[in-house]
């Protein structure tokens, strides 16, 4: 019998990102996640380097993969509509586990297991889930960088919330990780020489 998960994976690319924002350049699922997969894996290594933790830095970035893959089934709800109230945050989060588990069913049996906790993160996974979500935050905030350094000042009251969000987490490593690696994101290519 086919397997359609793959052919679905690679549908993320189809899902663009920040829909209610003026992009200069469009972002899709696709390429966050993969900025999110390197960032998950670059904390948690910032972590167990200098702060003391002994977590799976490549279990992280593999979780940082799939972290929104259920948009391909439910789309990229705006962040403005998705946190709107708690009652839709949590309604969304249901259909989110439900599109989990239909993206699960898709591969064959003796493969589920080893796929669901990546697709489906867990209690089991407590402990990696602070840096899945500082990594998102991180992304969605050199994506508003980006968008600034171009001159498109619709990201401004994103950047700054999303800055102070990361702030407001005050995690070590996330610290250590926007002193030392995000001021070269504001740079040309030419000044990163």
């Amino acid at each position: 019998m086919n397997s359609h998960f793959f052919a679905l994976m690679s549908r993320m690319k189809y899902i663009n990102r920040w829909g209610l924002m003026n992009n200069t350049k469009t972002e899709n699922i696709c390429e966050h996640s993969l900025m999110v997969s390197m960032l998950s894996h670059a904390l948690v290594t910032i972590s167990n380097k200098r702060f003391g933790t002994c977590l799976n830095a490549e279990h992280a970035a593999m979780l940082g993969v799939y972290h929104d893959a259920s948009e391909i089934i439910t789309g990229d709800m705006p962040t403005p509509i998705k946190y709107f109230n708690p009652e839709i945050s949590d309604a969304y989060k249901q259909v989110e586990r439900v599109a989990e588990k239909k993206l699960v069913s898709y591969l064959p049996d003796d493969l589920q297991d080893e796929f669901a906790p990546l697709l489906t993160i867990s209690e089991n996974d407590g402990e990696y889930i602070p840096f899945v979500k500082a990594a998102d935050k991180l992304s969605a905030l050199i994506k508003c960088i980006e968008e600034e350094k171009i001159g498109n000042s619709e990201f401004s009251k994103a950047k700054a919330s999303i800055f102070k969000n990361l702030e407001d987490m005050q995690l070590p490593y996330v610290d250590a990780f926007i002193s030392e690696f995000l001021p070269s994101f504001y740079l040309t290519l030419d000044e990163q020489d």
